[in-house]
């Protein structure tokens, strides 16, 4: 019995190199083509059913074989749940897993399940820590495959478990109705591929379909066709043989895979690198290391963005991923939630545009004027310490590092407003307000210097971070990101000074003073400012190269862990304080 389907030729021919008829013989070869990562994974061929092997004759069944897919094994998408072959779901290339479309950050666009002409990558096997997504162009053969798995899958919700279906009255309409669903090929302006479906039934009856009773040649004879296999969970794309056909190719390094033809729209060439693409490379947005799109959305104008993710712990989940009454309408926001980077590193999105950060992001060159850039984690209460090396400072150039919060000014040095703290190469001045005063010795290339704040607990202060869930979701450059509108006057009325809290600057290791004390409480992010073309690298921990001495702190590494745990009670208090409240049916 077929365990995959994919690679039918634009004739309908299915052939024996890209057709995709049996599974792997031995699935450890393509993860150590897709995943070099992966390469110690050593899986077993077969399924639990009859599978195709070829022969000198072309595709001959074989003895059935009982060995467990690894997928099976090891469970199956991020949430560790059952599939549901009522909804969408992909397969990852690499780790041979299955996955909800509802656990996917990726914004997919129009799909129908059982579909074979796409390669994805999960979050966990991607390079980048975000999936990628690519679906290519369909064949009718495929076409026809996911079209009758679907309505065998509908006759089972509805309690018929049908087998053979109609090609004039629900196979090609069927293909009619989810053609944008199935295919990137454009919709047909003529009738003339309805002979090219009959076509392809007939050219594969007893390979891949079976037909109820036999039928004519002729295009004016209906007749009842099925799949020759019922295991619908076995359809999915064969990577092996885009592989071997060379529709899909390993990428280089870290597990990633291309494939399908290259895309109009270039990626930013942010970090350099040849533009060009081949055909066979993948038609998905580039992606940094560490996992943020380069296409976002920045915090400007009034508005912040923040990248959201699927909640697998929203109530309704499930009902809403297998509802059809929600295409095309706006996705309540709290079946998302924030995505908390698992590391702090310097955020793309939290930053003037003009400023280039590294691809690891944890170091930053400057341009022209003076302008900002903040952390992608805050501190609000406790004793906290990261440090930077200024690698470049070329003449008249300067820098200033501190802290920020928010509502800092991207478009101005830091310290320009009451939102910032920050300490100046030059004169070694200390600005809060944009007023200065002077602190120490200046500073300058080759310099290492730490910043350390001190931020007392207040008994009654609520810490917990929000959720957004109640904010509008924005789709841009295929993910979603929650749109909140700063309330900058409000901000300024609650900005009281926390009584015991300072700022602390040190220098190759050596303690340069107490440059704030009595700062006004908030949410405070490590924050550099650069003036014309230097360039500092940040280091938040946990090898410091001057880690302070006679002080207590915790590196700003550790945050990123907090803060992951802290969201997750603030999404549970939500879901809590709204129990009964949240309905898709209200909305």
């Amino acid at each position: 019995m077929m365990a995959s389907i994919g690679g039918i030729e634009s004739s309908g021919a299915i052939t024996e190199e890209s057709a995709g008829i049996a599974i792997p013989k031995n699935p450890s070869e393509l993860l150590e083509e897709i995943s070099p990562r992966l390469e110690e994974v050593k899986v077993s061929s077969g399924v639990p059913v009859e599978k195709l092997e070829e022969t000198s004759q072309g595709v001959a069944p074989v003895e059935e074989k009982t060995v467990a897919k690894p997928a099976e094994r090891e469970g199956h998408c991020y949430c560790g749940k059952d599939r549901n072959m009522n909804i969408v779901e992909l397969f990852c290339a690499a780790c041979l897993r299955w996955f909800h479309e509802s656990c996917i950050s990726y914004q997919l666009g129009k799909l129908v399940p059982f579909m074979m002409n796409y390669v994805f990558l999960c979050k966990n096997c991607s390079p980048t820590g975000l999936e990628s997504f690519k679906k290519n162009q369909a064949q009718f053969g495929q076409m026809i495959i996911t079209t009758i798995a679907n309505l065998m899958q509908n006759s089972i919700k509805e309690g018929s478990s049908r087998q053979y279906f109609s090609r004039d009255r629900e196979i090609v309409p069927y293909i009619d109705s989810h053609w944008e669903y199935m295919t990137s090929l454009p919709r047909r302006v003529t009738q003339s591929w309805h002979a090219t479906i009959h076509k392809t039934l007939l050219k594969e009856r007893g390979l891949i379909f079976v037909c109820q009773e036999p039928v004519s040649d002729s295009l004016a004879s209906d007749g009842m066709y099925g799949l020759l296999s019922l295991e619908l969970a076995n359809i999915r794309p064969n990577y092996e043989a885009m592989v071997r056909a060379g529709h899909l190719k390993p990428a280089e390094g870290a597990g990633g895979v291309r494939g399908g033809r290259g895309y109009k729209r270039r990626a930013p060439d942010q970090f350099g690198g040849n533009q060009r693409k081949t055909r066979n490379e993948a038609n998905v947005p580039k992606l940094p290391a560490h996992g943020y799109p380069l296409d976002h959305p920045f915090n400007k104008d009034g508005y912040r963005y923040i990248l959201a993710e699927p909640d697998p712990h929203a109530p309704y989940r499930q009902e809403f991923d297998e509802s059809s009454d929600w295409a095309g309408k706006p996705i309540p926001g709290w079946l998302y939630r924030k995505l908390n980077p698992a590391q702090v590193l310097l955020a793309l999105h939290d930053r003037a545009p003009q400023l280039k950060v590294t691809e690891d992001r944890l170091a930053i060159t400057g341009e022209k004027g003076y302008c900002t850039i903040r952390a992608t984690h805050y501190v609000n209460r406790g004793s906290w310490y990261w440090e930077c090396t200024v690698e470049e400072m070329p003449e008249m150039a300067a820098t200033r590092i501190g802290f920020a919060q928010a509502y800092g000014n991207l478009q101005a040095p830091l310290g320009y407003d009451k939102f910032g703290y920050s300490w100046r190469s030059r004169k070694g001045t200390v600005f809060h307000e944009s007023m200065g005063k002077h602190f120490s010795s200046g500073y300058g290339e080759g310099d290492v210097l730490g910043m350390l704040i001190e931020m007392p607990d207040v008994p009654g202060s609520n810490y917990i971070p929000p959720t957004y869930k109640d904010k509008p979701l924005v789709k841009f450059k295929s993910h979603l990101y929650y749109e909140d509108r700063d309330e900058l006057q409000e901000a300024l009325r609650g900005l009281k000074p926390l009584a015991g809290s300072k700022i602390h600057f040190f220098k190759n290791g050596v303690h340069q003073g107490t440059g704030f004390q009595e700062i006004y409480g908030g949410n405070y992010f490590p924050a550099v400012s650069l003036y014309k073309n230097v360039t500092v690298s940040i280091n938040f921990g946990p090898n410091f190269k001057c880690p302070p001495k006679d002080f207590n702190f915790k590196g700003m590494y550790e945050r990123a862990e907090e803060s992951i745990a802290e969201q997750a009670m603030a999404d549970a208090i939500y879901f809590t304080e709204m129990e009964g409240k949240l309905r898709l049916d209200t909305l």
